[in-house]
């Protein structure tokens, strides 16, 4: 496993996938079907590149931009009575420190075992792009996620064409290497856009909930928990669908596609659900154990 910031096996891989597929979608299957000097042809081309392009952009935005420190500084404020919420360990109530990094973990920061340091709001660590998702790089991981799955599905829809439309007539399929780089394209379009729309639609759940990856595994044995104790449990950053929408992609609608980091706030501290109502009793607001690591 490579160090973050450095080229590894996975991204080379994801790379050489991206540079295949966007060569057989637009030499083989648009050129051998549309043509790429007719205005259909050209335009189907002009469009896929621009997605590529989009796809390449915020893949190496992803990969390359920290997803937050952990200012050695920080210390976490008990008496702040404008944060109503601070995670503490399940065992033993104290506030959650890092053994390794040396300091105090802020709310949803976890320690992330390959980066070797707490990353903010951490989501997970992915292998694609050798990098922690986390507070500053997490919208610009989910952009890139939802322009390859358009893309993914562009591309089927333009190979399936392409083949059918020159099936019937096997006098003009063309080599042998242009048959089988649609082959071998399709096959490998099938799973990845599979998977693909499975982590979108995965993380486009998580942000309605205002949840990380870490959180919901978290939150799944809290409820267990709390219905064992006869109690409820809420999400506690949970604000509503639309300010759970806004906390990750930013006020701006139409900057919400845009492959900036537009999140609120600077992933130390985060409105929770009880920072609504003014008049809740202060008790059992300040500490929420969440997490142990």
């Amino acid at each position: 496993m490579g160090r973050p910031g450095y080229l590894t096996p996975p991204i080379f891989a994801v790379l050489a996938a991206i540079g295949y597929v966007y060569y057989t979608t637009i030499f083989v299957a648009v050129a051998g079907w549309l043509g790429l000097a007719t205005a259909a042809g050209v335009a189907n081309a002009a469009a896929f590149t621009a997605l590529t392009a989009a796809c390449l952009a915020t893949y190496a935005a992803a990969a390359s931009r920290d997803p937050g420190r952990v200012p050695p500084a920080y210390l976490p404020d008990v008496e702040d009575a404008e944060i109503p919420v601070h995670e503490v360990k399940r065992k033993g109530g104290d506030l959650r420190y890092c053994q390794k990094c040396g300091h105090y973990k802020p709310p949803r920061a976890h320690h992330c075992r390959v980066c070797k340091r707490c990353v903010l709001k951490m989501d997970h660590h992915c292998i694609w792009i050798n990098n922690c998702v986390g507070h500053e790089n997490y919208k610009i991981f989910l952009v890139f996620v939802l322009y390859a799955v358009i893309a993914c599905f562009y591309s089927m829809i333009l190979i399936v064409g392409s083949f059918l439309h020159s099936a019937p007539k096997a006098e003009q399929l063309g080599s042998d290497s242009s048959k089988t780089s649609i082959i071998i394209c399709g096959i490998l379009l099938c799973p990845l856009t599979l998977a693909l729309s499975v982590l979108l639609a995965w993380h486009i759940y998580l942000i309605l909930q205002n949840k990380t990856t870490i959180e919901y595994h978290e939150g799944v044995r809290a409820m267990w928990l709390a219905e064992k104790g006869g109690d409820l449990y809420h999400h506690p950053y949970d604000l509503g669908v639309y300010e759970n929408l806004i906390s990750v992609l930013g006020r701006r609608i139409f900057c919400w596609l845009c492959p900036v980091s537009t999140n609120t706030g600077n992933g130390l501290r985060f409105r929770a659900f009880y920072d609504i109502p003014l008049s809740t009793p202060p008790c059992d607001l300040q500490k929420i154990a969440l997490h142990s690591q």
